[in-house]
């Protein structure tokens, strides 16, 4: 590809619209396979290959096929999207080779969607019709390893605005007055870290992204360098001409592989066509780009320990000031912005500020990308509006939680992040209102829980991944994390004792005052929020010695109710111990002394007639859980 000038971009844009037309050049219509790593660990690579046969089979030559990233509905996965003359895009889901030999048949040769298959239209699904797509404006749309696609919607038109038409100044402002906040956790003001960079001097600057995504449950930031790397690469020209940068390096972890691939292949378009590299698009603005493979430390998410991991060095952070903005990588002025938030950038200078602030709130403005994950229905990637309530996000766009089961809590920001209850869902999602449940915005991972749950297990699990991910350099996350993971260990063990939770408290108040970064300063988050929410849990495990959720092994015992017993032989068939005896159709009975509260029973039971009670209980069941008086005399 010849290098590009600012009115090649516009020729591309104009040709595109031209041969994209469904009817023009005798294309009548198209399938877009979703192959984001969800669809490809899904199966989507056999349904492609399946859906290339079956065109081939019957030679249809009018309906063009590509690939694209992830759909959003990551849980029915694989998906493909077709779009025919004159009628709107289909979206099939949970393909598999059959099923997408039968839809080329039905929907492509003899024009009949076939329904049975499909999602319902997009404005008539809540997952679909109540999300704004700004960042996500892309996926699913474009094929990311080719770089005309990406220019056709617009790309790169941004920066060429930014290198010809305006000063750093004045990008600085419009980025500050849109009121943007950088999406990877703490919020702060992208325009405000710009500036400070701007104005310090040297000769070298550095312009970063971290897309070091480290958060159980998350995939973000993963899902948009996949299917939209160059909105990336767009975001951080904008940015290195604000700040007077001429060197770049994205930073993601090696375990994201088809990301890193796509990125790479991105990169290398961009220094083709001019896009990278020296005088681009004609301006005489220099800029290199390159990629620093991360090694999978979650600290490393933070910025100044993600700077000295690309220098070569142990992953730790530093104390602040001096601030990046003013000695950051190789100690030089730096920016680190996430993916998602460069991705926003090109769109904010193409449409302006208000079109940016026409949603969310007057501090926290514009969309926020989440990833729904756990017990809800609807797993997938979701982009809404700020100031949307969280029981909008679980019930509407998530479908509420799977297998019918009961909301308990939803985790927000990640292992850092708190726990928040059902009591409090109608809490809008704000920087603001999300931290004063107790939990964190973070970068946007969302970990349902439905009343299966017990959150002294979640606290422990959480506390367990940053006590394992801490740097160690600092003694009151290295030691206090620990100390803090031993009490809840002891907990849900059996051996807690009055006193304890009192303890974690103190504890999670010395570690956040005195942790040298937001790792340790966040990491009591998970207790804290289940403390002031669930205490009863936490006064459950160690007063009565029981674990409601059925969750730790030493706390619980399991019985069945012989009055709703059916007799259909599924414990029986899930325990691995034996230790489940009875006839067909006849109530059956646990042996305690050989069951292992494994909770396959209670999982495959059909009929609620499994209970929960505390571990080695030898009253009557039905005085704590179970049928009432009168039911048994039936």
């Amino acid at each position: 590809m010849p290098r590009l000038s600012k009115e090649d971009l516009k020729k591309i844009q104009q040709q595109h619209v031209e041969n994209s037309a469904l009817g023009d050049g005798g294309i009548r219509g198209k399938v877009i396979m979703h192959m984001g790593t969800c669809g490809i660990t899904a199966g989507a690579e056999s349904v492609m290959e399946a859906l290339t046969d079956e065109i081939q089979k019957h030679n249809i030559r009018d309906v063009a096929i590509s690939a694209s990233g992830c759909a959003g509905l990551c849980g029915r996965e694989p998906i493909a999207t077709i779009e025919m003359q004159g009628c709107e895009p289909i979206k099939y889901c949970d393909l598999n080779d059959e099923k997408i030999r039968k839809i080329v048949v039905e929907h492509i040769l003899e024009g009949v969607p076939a329904l049975d298959f499909a999602l319902p239209m997009k404005d008539e699904m809540p997952f679909y019709r109540l999300q704004e797509s700004r960042v996500l404006r892309n996926i699913g749309y474009i094929d990311p390893e080719k770089i005309n696609e990406y220019i056709a919607r617009d790309g790169y038109s941004a920066a060429a605005k930014a290198l010809h038409d305006m000063t750093a100044e004045e990008i600085i402002t419009v980025v500050k007055d849109s009121g943007i906040r950088g999406r990877g956790g703490a919020g702060f003001p992208t325009g405000l870290k710009w500036e400070f960079a701007s104005k310090s001097q040297a000769g070298q600057k550095y312009m970063l992204c971290n897309g070091d995504e480290g958060d159980p449950g998350a995939f973000m930031d993963r899902s948009v360098m996949e299917a939209d790397p160059h909105s990336v690469i767009e975001g951080m020209i904008i940015g290195a001409k604000a700040i007077g940068s001429s060197k770049g390096v994205i930073y993601v972890r090696a375990e994201y592989p088809l990301a890193v691939k796509r990125l790479q292949l991105a990169i290398d378009a961009c220094y083709e066509a001019g896009l990278l590299g020296n005088n681009i698009l004609g301006s005489g603005f220099d800029f290199d780009l390159e990629i620093y493979l991360g090694a999978g430390a979650f600290v490393c998410g933070e910025e100044t320990a993600l700077m000295r991991s690309i220098e070569g060095k142990r992953g730790m952070p530093r104390p602040r000031p001096p601030f990046p903005a003013h000695k950051g990588l190789w100690d030089k002025p730096s920016v680190l912005n996430n993916v998602e938030t460069l991705a926003q950038i090109a769109p904010i200078l193409l449409k302006g500020v208000q079109w940016y602030r026409s949603v969310g709130t007057e501090k926290s403005p514009g969309t926020k990308v989440f990833c729904l994950a756990g017990a809800i229905k609807n797993v997938g990637l979701i982009e809404v509006p700020m100031g949307i309530p969280l029981r909008t996000i679980v019930y509407d766009i998530g479908g509420g939680m799977e297998k019918k089961r009961k909301f308990k809590a939803v985790q927000m920001g990640g292992p850092s992040g708190g726990c928040i209850p059902e009591s409090i869902l109608d809490t809008p999602v704000t920087y603001e209102d999300i931290v004063k449940t107790g939990a964190i915005m973070g970068s946007g991972g969302m970990v349902f829980m439905d009343d299966n749950n017990c959150m002294v297990s979640v606290a422990k699990f959480f506390l367990g991944f940053t006590s394992d991910e801490s740097c160690g350099k600092c003694p009151p996350c290295r030691i206090g994390t620990r100390i803090m993971l031993d009490l809840l260990t002891d907990i849900t063990e059996g051996r807690g004792k009055e006193g304890d939770v009192a303890t974690l408290e103190d504890l999670s108040a010395d570690i956040i005052a005195t942790s040298l970064c937001g790792l340790g300063q966040t990491a009591p988050n998970p207790v804290l929020s289940t403390v002031r929410y669930f205490r009863d849990e936490y006064e459950s495990h160690i007063k009565e010695q029981w674990c409601k959720a059925g969750i730790c092994r030493n706390l619980c015992s399991f019985w069945i109710d012989e009055n709703l017993c059916k007799g259909c032989g599924a414990c029986l068939r899930g325990c691995p111990s034996k230790a489940i005896i009875g006839e067909k159709k006849q109530p059956h009975k646990i042996i305690q002394e050989v069951c292992v509260q494994c909770r396959s029973c209670f999982e495959a039971c059909k009929f609620e007639s499994i209970k929960i009670l505390p571990a080695h209980y030898n009253g009557d069941p039905y005085e704590l859980v179970g049928s009432s008086v009168a039911e048994r005399q039936k």
